[in-house]
């Protein structure tokens, strides 16, 4: 239950499939392409609406289901802060579920910027007001809705991201890795670490009940950043 395997059929997979391989590091992408992305995406005709949804997940490192299950009610423009509690997920019968957090950490508060606080108003005054508003686990206000007037899920932002990729591409004959909304979660943290911020404060915007997790699986620290970090610290 707290990988999120019993609400999807536990018995239809490959052991390898969901193992994790602790010797392997999460990928996270640097700035640049960061930035590359994020600029496409805003300025592009047909993907600018997802703009809003891809800078708030890259800067605030939420998981896909965490942002998916956000609702109205849970932001909170004054403090600007977003109060994380839920997950919302397909199960195996294509059934909307809501779940609480991957981990009790994961139940938590977090402060957001001005930026982050603009994306969530944009995201709000473009919401449709549908002739039904749909419950799932008597919940309801979701941000994103589908063309069924449903809340959307995971699978319809790892579409997105993708086909956000492939035009870009497409468009200036140029490789990217790999974007998905998890590698935004793994930059974000990446990022932050990168920064100095204090670990255990990470680990609370992570969400992480370990912190070995926030540290082991999810930064990404190169030599040039250590370098940095010792220049910052007038050690060298």
């Amino acid at each position: 239950m707290d990988d999120d395997l019993i609400p999807k059929n536990p018995f239809d997979f490959e052991l390898a499939t969901v193992l994790v391989n602790d010797s392997v590091r999460r990928d996270a992408v640097p700035r640049k392409i960061e930035r590359k992305f994020i600029e496409f995406t805003k300025n592009d005709r047909h993907f600018s609406k997802y703009y809003e949804a891809v800078f708030i997940l890259f800067k605030t490192g939420m998981r896909i289901s965490e942002f998916c299950g956000l609702t109205i009610d849970d932001i909170d423009f004054k403090a600007k802060t977003v109060r994380i509690e839920r997950q919302l997920m397909r199960g195996s019968n294509m059934k909307l579920i809501i779940e609480n957090p991957k981990t009790e950490a994961g139940d938590r508060v977090i402060p957001v910027s001005d930026e982050v606080c603009d994306c969530f108003k944009a995201i709000i005054e473009r919401r449709p007001k549908p002739s039904k508003e749909p419950v799932v686990g008597g919940v309801s206000g979701f941000l994103f809705l589908d063309k069924n007037g449903m809340p959307m899920v995971a699978l319809h932002w790892e579409h997105y991201f993708k086909h956000i990729r492939q035009k870009y591409n497409k468009t200036y004959k140029e490789e990217i890795p790999k974007i998905t909304p998890h590698v935004c979660r793994h930059t974000y943290c990446s990022n932050m670490a990168k920064s100095g911020i204090n670990p255990k404060t990470l680990q609370y915007l992570m969400g992480h009940s370990d912190i070995s997790v926030t540290f082991n699986t999810y930064t990404h620290i190169k030599f040039e950043d250590a370098k940095e970090d010792l220049r910052r610290s007038k050690i060298i």
